[in-house]
């Protein structure tokens, strides 16, 4: 396991957070899943989201994702209050969840999948797939979308056809043909080995030159390579917010949460 946090550039400094979650709830009946939610992410970052399983990870997603309504608090998207809007707003402002893009199309070829998806934001045609077939701008931009998440190669296999951790890597292709400002990763590396998660941290890495990310991860090596900052959720509450160094030394987290993740994740430095 690479135990090395990566050292990025600093997220730009002096302009508003491209996303302000302030004070977010939900409750099921007793339980209360997000408690006063307040997080931010900057321009250029990746801030990860992390936490044991029932944390509330998820449904926070599903509430800035726009697939679940908040019962208390606000949702700040690139100065816009987006508390409100549906989920097919959110992506039109650049909002995107890599899933609520489209589903992959598994009967279709890698840079056809991709093709759509450009397809979908530029509204360039919306004729029958062949005529589609003959716009050379559309194809080439999917082509350097597929090339750029590592499938080149594979541009012509069904989708079907891909490994896990190359369908993942096609996600990630299809979220990146929107343009979006801000992208929802839930758990990019989930199923994957290995070497799979180390064909995609540097992909996630690279994305950060133009589109800030929020990053939910179990993969606690992965979270310390990537992350310029981290919040913690625990029984729905975030509990500390920081960067790799300071949620490493930070008792609360260890004692709430991380323990030996933390410790092997740190290579018994926390």
């Amino acid at each position: 396991m690479n135990q090395t946090h990566t050292t990025h550039p600093q997220p730009r400094q002096g302009s508003a957070p491209v996303l302000e979650v302030r004070a977010l709830s939900k409750r099921f009946g007793g339980l209360v899943a997000t408690d006063q939610v307040s997080l931010d992410v900057r321009v250029g970052e990746v801030h990860a989201l992390i936490g044991p399983n029932g944390a509330g990870k998820t449904t926070l997603v599903h509430q800035l994702s726009g697939t679940l309504a908040p019962d208390a608090g606000q949702i700040v998207f690139r100065g816009n209050d987006i508390t409100r809007l549906p989920a097919h707003a959110r992506v039109l402002r650049g909002l995107v969840r890599s899933y609520q893009i489209t589903s992959i199309f598994r009967q279709h070829s890698v840079l056809d999948n991709v093709a759509l998806a450009v397809q979908a934001r530029s509204g360039s045609s919306f004729r029958f797939w062949h005529a589609v077939r003959n716009e050379q701008t559309l194809f080439d931009e999917a082509r350097t979308i597929v090339a750029r998440v590592g499938l080149a190669d594979r541009a012509d296999v069904l989708a079907a056809n891909l490994a896990h951790g190359e369908q993942r890597q096609l996600e990630v292709g299809l979220a990146v043909a929107t343009r979006p400002a801000m992208l929802l990763l839930d758990e990019p590396m989930a199923g994957m080995g290995p070497e799979e998660s180390e064909r995609l941290i540097p992909l996630i890495d690279g994305l950060r030159q133009e589109v800030s990310i929020l990053l939910i991860e179990h993969d606690m090596d992965a979270v310390f390579r990537l992350a310029d900052r981290i919040s913690v959720l625990v029984s729905g509450r975030v509990i500390a917010t920081g960067t790799p160094e300071e949620i490493r030394a930070n008792a609360d987290v260890k004692r709430a949460y991380l323990g030996d993740e933390l410790e092997s994740a740190t290579g018994g430095q926390a």
